[in-house]
């Protein structure tokens, strides 16, 4: 038996005892050594997720020991530290056969959740496409990132940045936190804007030029574009990256953004937002709209290459260290706004 936390209602989570895994062939179990709290995660723990029916087991961004590697598995064997993701495309639906994996129409239905606990299974596809032996200088902690990097990565590949570009990021959560610090490795000039003063000064010690903290309403928006003019001279944001999914943040990344210029809307607002766009402005202007979702292996493969060769440190994203027992604190603590992201330690 093992020790595995649930979300069993909004806002409350429970420790409960289940059979710990069984390697079967082509799979992997892990023993965790380390599950980050993250934000899809914390809007589950607030309000449910359609995708996660209470009660569940929860956590998908993790990093630990093989345990047991099942028949057929030739990567990897027991004592290996391992970093993985928590899904793989399948390689044979039209979206995959379209180099289009994110999309993959099996996706989400094999993904895995759970990585709050003791041990954890790894299917064979994800064995296969996008697991990884931890390089020994990196930390599990760091490790547990490849995931959220991976998505990132993805952004990034849409969002083609150049050196010395100008890219506002809007948000100050894990992802706004993480753009930031690939942003900066890449050569770009940073802003930042969010709410949390904490998280934008962070923003700042992480290297973006510009911080600033502004509620997202009407009027800050207003702000938003006064301080990307005076920054650029009156031309406006290369790259605008909107990581809130809130409806304002997305018009705030319009309002922002050059002529001929590129927005991501990487934070997606709940089913049903809709946005008053003045599609002249986007017309006229050239603006070229990205919406990108999850990853491919190509960039978990590369987000991998950057925390093993050491380009980027995601070490100070990691505010603290919590036993699994004190999961459920975590969760309020990043309610009230403390913190980026939680290292949960089984």
């Amino acid at each position: 038996m093992m020790q595995a936390g649930y979300l069993v209602a909004p806002g409350r989570v429970e420790l409960r005892s289940v059979p710990a895994p069984q390697a079967g062939a082509g799979e992997v179990v892990l023993r965790i050594r380390a599950a980050l709290t993250d934000g899809t995660d914390l809007k589950a723990f607030r309000r449910g997720h359609p995708q996660m029916p209470m009660p569940t087991r929860f956590g998908h961004e993790f990093s630990g020991d093989v345990l047991d590697a099942g028949a057929g598995v030739t990567r990897f064997k027991a004592g290996d530290a391992v970093m993985a993701v928590h899904s793989a495309p399948c390689g044979e639906c039209y979206w995959c056969r379209a180099e289009q994996e994110n999309l993959c129409e099996r996706v989400m239905e094999t993904k895995i959740l759970g990585a709050y606990a003791e041990q954890l299974l790894v299917p064979a596809h994800i064995v296969e496409r996008n697991a990884f032996v931890k390089p020994p200088s990196l930390s599990y902690e760091a490790a547990a990132c490849l995931e959220p990097l991976a998505c990132v990565v993805h952004n990034l590949s849409l969002l083609r940045p150049r050196s010395g570009d100008l890219a506002l990021i809007i948000g100050t959560g894990g992802f706004g936190l993480l753009h930031a610090i690939v942003l900066r490795a890449l050569g770009l000039r940073v802003a930042v804007i969010g709410r949390n003063a904490e998280r934008t000064a962070l923003a700042k010690a992480l290297g973006a030029e510009w911080g600033k903290e502004m509620a997202l309403d009407p009027q800050s928006i207003g702000e938003a574009r006064a301080l990307i003019s005076e920054i650029s001279g009156g031309r406006g944001a290369d790259r605008a990256i909107e990581c809130t999914g809130a409806v304002n943040g997305w018009l705030a990344a319009l309002a922002t953004v050059r002529r001929g210029g590129i927005v991501s809307l990487f934070g997606g607002p709940p089913p049903g937002s809709t946005v008053p766009v003045d599609t002249s402005r986007i017309h006229y202007d050239q603006i070229e709209l990205v919406s990108p979702f999850h990853f491919r292996p190509q960039d978990v493969r590369r987000a991998y290459q950057l925390l093993a060769e050491g380009s980027i440190d995601v070490e100070p994203l990691i505010s603290a260290r919590v036993p699994l027992a004190q999961l459920g604190d975590a969760f309020v603590r990043l309610e009230h706004g403390e913190g980026v992201k939680f290292a949960v330690i089984p």
